[in-house]
């Protein structure tokens, strides 16, 4: 069985495209292929593997159902690592953060992959689950989108087994201590006919979305009558903590809503810079940008996201000239290495990479990040997190310390070395 294809947002021409505000969307698959995980054998919260090579759903602890038993409190997320302060003249790691859009359990095996992948090289990533990846195209009227009629969305709702291989897939990621972060519910942008996209909501507005995001995934057990999945093992709602809008658009009236809510972090800016991040919205939101990365073979840059490589590649289309995906793929995997390489022999400001579970211009860009990752990981110094993570750790460091990180522009080492530029405080 095949995944339905995403929904293009973009039509641009290359140079808009490179540092433009675009991202597409994740969308469902029909349901009960390599997505769907079977249960594994392995005791506690470590993933095995099943005969497909892909790992196997972990064992989901038992724990105190919350609301209508969709979510348990099973405990602290395992595998989580302690965030510790940078010492005086300490060479700050390299972080690097792979997130996924829309994070659905579709048949296109994808989801498993990388969270092989990830175990593999210890690393941990964030999920941005759509709400309504847990909510049975059957029951599409319980979503009220703002500005936009009842059940009405731009990606498409999933079938009922692509429904549970998603739960399932969300457990086993955030057992084996991934972040489950939000791409929000309907995935309207700017780029509709009618330009009615999330650019034109209000905090107000904002809110519903969350609250019906939310509400999709603490309440799957009632709107779907599931009763062979086991609750996601967490509360979704202590857990969540940062998201990134469809389309990188409307953070402006995101913001106030999510300082509200006490979240730690945004990460639907675009066109960031590669420099140590800050907190917008009066300080206290962390901002996590897309950030602008060398495009090998031109002169302008391109955002560090799946989508703005293709765009600049097939004009925007997802099913390119064939001929052309070795020089694409090897084209977005170097993209990819020399924004790492910047980062890592300049600033060590953190690495952020967008991605999408798709198999646009035949699955180039799933490549491309799994070699960056696998070409990374051993390097000294690097630290595949989540942004979860990366926010504990910046929050531990002296504030004295993230202003000099802060005070490195794009591409520029410390003078003197790092035990001379971070050697003292001030």
């Amino acid at each position: 069985m095949t995944s339905i294809s995403r929904r293009t947002v973009l039509s641009a021409t290359a140079a808009t495209a490179a540092l433009g505000a675009v991202a597409a969307c994740s969308s469902g698959g029909s349901g009960s292929g390599q997505g769907s995980t079977p249960a594994g054998s392995g005791g506690g919260t470590n993933a095995t593997q099943n005969s497909t090579g892909a790992p196997a759903q972990a064992v989901v602890p038992k724990g105190t159902p919350i609301g209508d038993g969709s979510n348990a409190d099973t405990g602290p997320q395992p595998n989580q690592p302690k965030p510790e302060k940078l010492k005086p003249g300490e060479r700050p790691p390299q972080f690097v953060v792979f997130s996924w859009d829309g994070a659905g359990g579709t048949d296109d095996g994808q989801f498993p992959r990388f969270l092989k992948l990830a175990e593999q090289y210890k690393a941990t990533m964030t999920f941005f689950l759509s709400g309504i990846y847990a909510l049975p195209k059957g029951k599409a009227e319980l979503y009220h989108p703002p500005k936009h009629s009842v059940g009405a969305s731009d990606i498409p709702y999933l079938s009922d087994g692509a429904v549970k291989s998603t739960l399932k897939l969300i457990s086993q990621a955030w057992l084996a201590g991934h972040e489950i972060g939000t791409h929000f519910n309907g995935h309207f942008c700017s780029s509709r006919p009618d330009k009615n996209g999330v650019n034109m909501w209000t905090p107000e507005d904002w809110q519903s979305e969350i609250d019906q995001a939310i509400g999709f995934v603490t309440q799957w057990r009632t709107n779907t009558g599931f009763t062979d999945v086991d609750p996601l093992p967490f509360d979704y709602k202590k857990e969540l903590i940062g998201g990134r809008t469809p389309c990188l658009e409307g953070q402006k009236a995101l913001l106030p809503t999510i300082a509200k809510l006490g979240w730690k972090y945004d990460a639907s800016s675009s066109g960031g810079l590669q420099i140590w991040p800050q907190k917008v919205q009066d300080g206290k939101v962390w901002d996590f940008p897309l950030q602008s990365i060398p495009f090998p073979g031109h002169t302008f840059q391109v955002l560090s996201m799946d989508y703005n490589i293709l765009a600049n590649q097939s004009a925007g289309s997802t099913k390119g000239d064939p001929a052309k995906y070795d020089e694409w793929r090897t084209q977005a995997t170097n993209s990819y290495l020399a924004g790492f390489d910047r980062a890592y022999n300049s600033n060590r400001a953190p690495f952020f990479v967008g991605n999408h579970f798709e198999q646009w211009n035949g699955g180039i860009y799933m490549d491309a990040v799994e070699q960056t990752l696998k070409t990374i990981a051993a390097k000294p110094d690097v630290r595949l997190v989540s942004f979860r993570q990366l926010v504990e750790w910046l929050e531990v460091q002296d504030q004295s310390t993230l202003r000099k990180l802060r005070s490195l522009n794009v591409g520029q080492a410390p003078a003197g070395g790092w035990e001379t530029f971070l050697g003292t405080a001030g």
